[in-house]
């Protein structure tokens, strides 16, 4: 009896540290994720009484983090969320941050005018990655092909010297790196952005599904304080605050930080809510996770095609709170 007694008691000793510990969250520099700060600042998830941690990271290393088990969730696009998941460590995408709305760019050099007259030339991007689909994407809408093109494989926090250096005629990256380019070699302009294709790129919160199915009301509590910061960026009186907390945060003056929030779509729950309906096509979550699933095979990032069904969740999106 006494033997029975002790092992419930240990047992809920782990139950109880086990609800002690914060949820894990990696985030890195995109507006969709540094706009988790505004949270931070003003104490609301302690409001809402959930414990929580963020962690802070370059983006590749956040999903080596979280591969690794060091996080319970993390800030990726769906493409790379598919990415984690095919070698193993599956993340369930429950919150739809936004979608890229410019902040990712073909950038080229003084000459080049238009996608039309990459034709035959270099372009620097970070091939496999997100990058390398909107490139593909702005040459199919011009009749042409990766084949059309010499494709040069450069790390996107590369892309600004190596287009600097004109060892490429353009690259493709996402922002700062984009408009790091853009300074970096005075004449050149985007050809293309993410505006020109909307959903393209989406950017959600990733998590693993066992902290999902042990901490799912905490979760819920999460994604009601996220749509608590889109109120507080789409007020116009606590806007200004809002971009002066997040451009701290990447140790730029608001007035730097301002343009990249334009190339990001935030979108409202109801927003939010109506790309969460599985259709195909890039209006669609699902539509658009699945075009990223057929690149990311084409292109061996994995071998298998993924069952999209179980990478999304968005039943506490669906759940109104706040």
């Amino acid at each position: 009896m006494l033997k029975h007694t002790l092992g419930c008691l240990c047992l809920l000793i782990v139950m109880i540290n086990a609800q002690a510990e914060p949820l894990r969250i990696g985030y890195s520099d995109w507006p969709g994720w540094v706009a988790w700060e505004i949270a931070v600042e003003n104490e609301w998830f302690e409001q809402a009484g959930v414990e929580v941690e963020f962690e802070w990271f370059d983006y590749v290393a956040s999903m080596d983090a979280f591969a690794a088990g060091q996080l319970d969730a993390v800030g990726m696009t769906n493409g790379d969320t598919l990415v984690t998941g095919s070698a193993g460590v599956q993340g369930v995408m429950i919150l739809l941050h936004d979608y890229s709305n410019g902040n990712d760019m073909v950038v080229a050099a003084p000459g080049i005018e238009s996608v039309a007259d990459l034709k035959g030339k270099k372009v620097g991007v970070e091939i496999g990655f997100v990058s390398h689909l909107l490139l593909l994407n702005a040459l199919e809408k011009v009749g042409l092909s990766e084949a059309d093109v010499e494709l040069v494989n450069v790390p996107t926090n590369e892309t600004p010297q190596v287009l600097a250096s004109r060892d490429v005629d353009a690259i493709v990256a996402w922002q700062p790196s984009s408009s790091m380019a853009l300074k970096a070699l005075p004449g050149s302009k985007a050809i293309y952005t993410s505006a020109d294709q909307p959903g393209l790129i989406y950017d959600m919160l990733s998590v693993s599904p066992v902290s999902l199915a042990q901490n799912k009301e905490d979760w819920r509590k999460v994604i009601d304080v996220w749509y608590r910061i889109v109120a507080y960026l789409d007020d116009t009186e606590t806007r200004a605050k809002g971009i002066e907390i997040m451009a701290a945060r990447v140790g730029l003056t608001p007035m730097e930080y301002e343009p990249f929030l334009a190339g990001t779509r935030i979108l409202s729950r109801q927003e939010a809510i109506s790309y969460l309906v599985d259709k195909p096509g890039f209006e669609s979550l699902y539509g658009s996770t699945r075009i990223s699933d057929s690149f990311n095979v084409k292109y061996e990032a994995y071998s298998e095609p993924q069952m999209i069904e179980q990478y999304i969740d968005p039943s506490l999106t669906l759940s109104v709170g706040y």
